[in-house]
Parts: structure tokens; C-alpha cells; sequence
């Protein structure tokens, strides 16, 4: 029995999930019980981890005590345990939400073995996946990262298809031939660093990285491999179909999480590792496609009449908020601006997992998800609708929501350094979502003249009941703010480094 200050913790939150992935391969009967148990441990873990920080600072941990370079290090500071404890969070939503799914589908289907097919290989890739992802938020070198990002590809591509309709199947090809391209494109820039230096740790790499084309070259290449995962406008073209079409609770990993690591890898070689190679027109680069996302997804969103794909139009205009940072992070106050990329994560993952189950349960009890067609459903889905607006709160930036705290420091920091046009795109953006939110939701509450509430079919609370503890979580989030930042303060020194320094550029 380890000790709750024993640093062994960290490998944890890979081995738990991991564990109850092959053992859901064993058995099926009791796959969602490893699951389960999987997601509370993961939790609990995340929890033990908090308390090391808070207590000691950064940790890191050398797997079977090899060390740097020949060694696995693992390593956590404040950005990555909040991503960790996101992930715990969210995954434990969606683990109890997809139990209550699949017992819907199940209970009422049509053809045999087809959704227990689905179930059975479900349970398997979900874990094998949450274990994936935070092996990435752990790892402190870069082919390890690569091989994470593997990881996680593989079980997402096959997530994608499980569905079995053939937009689902063509979708996920599509998804794979992206992954793989920007993995390859991630791998050779990772060939380019060893060449050079001789070492992957990226504590080292961290000390001896300069300026020059190889080292430029290199981080293009792992940028764009980066990006395509992230699905950064204009490479955003797998996001909405691959999205749209999966199952709700893939379609929830899927926006939630998954493009969560590939962005936060992004994050720590742009600001930890090779901070002093960046140039500030590569950073408004990024700002500026960051911002075509937002306006563009947003507006896309408005002009779909499918639920599933307004929400996945949506995921591509929100993840936009997280690239307007990149061109504020050059200023003195970049503390403000990495704390507004932290808020607008956990928010946003919570939200969108909240919207895009609200979405599969309508789907279930209406048959389709046509925005035009969903009048009334307040009238039998009381919990989902509710789930469906408190979410839409946070991605409209509403207070006390964390998307209110995310937004309002990215404006803040945009007229503090007289770049007022990032702020402006930020309220746009805001606007814009109150379109294509209010567009459903007014759906939702109207009850028509006449209207026949339909028989209410019998489902497990897990059906609505963890959309809603996820929405008010998001919606939540801004009044716990200092919290966050406290985490950021006492384990990060990027944010350290920010705050008192600015980027050197």
C-alpha cells in the first residue's frame, strides 16, 4: 500500500484506465464496473497529485528509476494537473452517461447483438484512450509524447466508426488519413531535434535550444502535425463530420478531450520549450486563424439544421479562443492570458461533453435531431433541455460561467496592450453564439398550439442526469476562479516565468 506523499501516484492515472481496458476485453459482463471503478480511482488519483503540488511543487517521476535521457520521465506541474483533473472529470461524466445510453439502445432495439457490438467495444477503446491521454499530460519527452499521440488516435479513429453507418465509416477514414499526416509530420520534426541536440527530455531541450532554421523547421513541422489533431481553421474539415456522425457519447470524448491534447502539447513546445525560437509573426499567425475559427464556426453552426453538427461547428469556433492567446501571450501580461487558455479548456470540455449528450438523448427519444422539428421537447426532456441551455451559457461567455472568466480576460489583456481587434473578434464571437444558441433553445421551450406530448419512454437518470452535473460544473466554474490560479501559481513555473517576464522573444 502506497502512501498518499509517495511520488509513485503519477503513473496512476495511466495504469488504472489502462487496466480496466484489458480487462474489458476479458470480460464484458462486467465492463462497466472496471470502467466505473477505472473513473473514481482516476479521480481519487488526480485528487492525491493536487495535493503533492500544492504541497512540494512540480514532480517528476522516472519509470523504473532509469533516468534522462535513457529513461520514461513523467512530469507534473499546474497546467498539467488541471488538465488532469479535466479529463477525471468529464470522464467520469461520460462513463455513467454512456452506461445509460447504451442500456436505452439496447433495451429498444430493433436488430440483435448490433448496440451490444457497440457496447462491447466501446468500454475497451474509452479506457484505452483516457489512459492515453494522461500518459500525454504526464510525459516529459517528446517521443513519448509521440507515441501518446498514437495512442490516442487509434482508439478515437475507431471510437469514430463504431456506429457502423457508412457516414460515420467514411468519416473516420477521413480522420485517420489526417491523424496519421499530422503524426508523421510531429515525427519527423522530432527526428530533426534529436539530430541536433541528442536528447527528447524536454527539461533538457528546454536549456539548450536556440534560435536557427533546423530548430525552426523542426517545430514547424511538429506544429502543423499539431494542428491538423487540433483542427485549427482551415484544417478543420474532419472535425464536423467525424463529430457529428459518431455515437453521442464519442462525439463527446471526441470534442471534450481528444483535441484537448494534441492543442496542449501545442501549448507546452511553443511556451515551455522553445520559447525563445518563437517569432511574434508566427504568433499572430495563430491568432489570426484563431479568430477566422471563431467567426467562421460560428457561423457555420447557425446555418446547419442538424443538432449534432451545430454542436461540432461549434467545437471548431471555440477551439479558435484558444489560439486568440497566442499573439497576447507576447505581452507582460501573458500570466492573464495562460490562466483565460485554462478556463476556456475546463469550461469548454464540460460544456460541449453536457451539449453533445443533451443532443443524443433527444436524438433517442425524437428519432432525428432536426433543429425545426424539436418543438415541445421541454415537455418530456425537462433535464436535458435544462442541460442543453446551462451549457449554452458558457459557450455564449455568460457569467458566472468559466468561458465568462476565459473571455473576459482574453478582452481585458487585448485593450490593455492596445490590440483591441483580438477583443473584438472575442465579442463577436460571443454574439454569434447567442445565435446558434438561442436558435435551439427557443425550439426547445415553445410548445405548439395543439401539441401532443408524446409517452414518456422509461431510461436510467444516466441518460440526463450527468449532461446536467457537467453544464452546471461549466457554468459554475468562474466562481471558483482563484482556485485554478492558485494551482497555476504554486506548480507551474511556465506561469511563473510568464508572469514576471513576458515571452523572450
Amino acid at each position: 500500500m502506497i502512501s498518499f506523499d509517495d511520488p509513485s501516484w503519477i503513473v496512476i492515472p495511466i495504469i488504472l484506465p489502462l487496466a480496466a481496458g484489458l480487462l474489458c476485453f476479458l470480460t464484458r459482463r462486467w465492463a462497466f464496473a472496471f470502467s466505473l471503478a477505472a473513473s473514481l480511482g482516476n479521480l481519487l488519483a488526480s485528487g492525491i497529485l493536487l495535493k503533492q503540488l500544492l504541497s512540494v511543487g512540480p514532480l517528476s517521476y522516472n519509470v523504473g528509476n532509469w533516468k534522462a535521457p535513457l529513461g520514461i520521465a513523467l512530469r507534473i506541474d499546474g497546467p498539467a494537473i488541471l488538465m488532469l483533473l479535466m479529463t477525471a472529470v468529464t470522464g467520469l461524466g461520460i462513463t455513467l452517461y454512456a452506461r445509460g445510453y447504451f442500456s436505452f439502445r439496447i433495451s429498444g432495439q430493433k436488430k440483435i447483438g448490433r448496440h451490444e457490438r457497440q457496447e462491447r467495444f466501446f468500454w475497451p477503446l474509452w479506457m484505452t484512450l483516457w489512459a492515453s491521454l494522461n500518459g500525454l499530460f504526464l510525459s516529459a519527452d517528446l517521443f513519448n509524447l509521440y507515441v501518446t499521440l498514437e495512442l490516442i488516435s487509434i482508439p478515437a479513429v475507431a471510437l469514430a466508426a463504431l456506429s457502423g453507418k457508412p457516414a460515420s465509416q467514411i468519416a473516420a477514414f477521413r480522420y485517420l488519413l489526417v491523424s496519421l499526416l499530422g503524426s508523421l509530420s510531429y515525427l519527423l520534426g522530432v527526428v530533426f531535434i534529436y539530430r541536433t541536440y541528442g536528447v527528447l527530455d524536454l527539461a533538457l531541450l528546454g536549456s539548450k535550444t536556440a534560435s536557427g532554421a533546423g530548430i525552426g523547421a523542426a517545430l514547424a513541422l511538429m506544429s502543423v502535425g499539431l494542428l491538423l489533431k487540433t483542427a485549427l481553421f482551415p484544417m478543420h474539415f474532419w472535425l464536423p463530420p467525424a463529430h457529428a456522425n459518431a455515437l453521442a457519447p464519442v462525439s463527446a470524448i471526441l470534442s471534450a478531450l481528444v483535441v484537448k491534447a494534441s492543442f496542449y502539447l501545442l501549448f507546452r513546445l511553443w511556451f515551455d520549450v522553445f520559447a525563445s525560437t518563437i517569432t511574434e509573426p508566427a504568433l499572430n499567425l495563430l491568432g489570426t486563424l484563431g479568430g477566422v475559427a471563431i467567426v467562421w464556426g460560428a457561423l457555420q453552426a447557425i446555418r446547419q439544421q442538424r443538432l449534432k453538427l451545430l454542436v461540432a461547428y461549434s467545437t471548431v469556433s471555440q477551439l479558435g479562443y484558444l489560439f486568440i492567446a497566442f499573439p497576447l501571450a507576447y505581452l507582460e501580461k501573458g500570466a492573464d492570458i495562460w490562466a483565460a487558455v485554462i478556463f476556456m479548456a475546463l469550461a469548454h470540455s464540460c460544456a460541449k461533453s453536457a451539449m453533445f449528450m443533451a443532443a443524443g438523448t433527444i436524438f433517442l427519444h425524437a428519432g432525428h435531431d432536426r433543429i425545426n422539428d424539436l418543438a415541445g421537447v421541454r415537455s418530456y426532456l425537462p433535464v436535458t433541455v435544462f442541460a442543453y441551455a446551462i451549457a449554452g451559457v458558457n459557450i455564449m461567455g455568460l457569467p458566472p460561467s468559466g468561458g465568462f472568466i476565459a473571455k473576459w480576460l482574453l478582452i481585458s489583456s487585448s485593450l490593455n496592450s492596445s490590440q483591441w481587434w483580438w477583443g473584438l473578434i472575442v465579442m463577436a464571437g460571443s454574439l454569434l453564439a447567442s445565435v446558434y444558441v438561442f436558435r435551439v433553445v427557443s425550439r426547445f421551450f415553445v410548445i405548439p398550439e395543439g401539441y401532443h406530448v408524446p409517452d414518456r419512454q422509461p431510461h436510467s437518470p444516466l441518460l440526463e442526469w450527468p449532461a446536467l452535473v457537467l453544464a452546471l460544473v461549466a457554468l459554475l466554474l468562474g466562481l471558483i476562479a482563484p482556485y485554478p490560479l492558485h494551482i497555476l501559481e504554486t506548480g507551474s513555473s511556465l506561469f511563473a516565468m510568464v508572469s514576471q517576464k513576458g515571452l523572450l522573444l
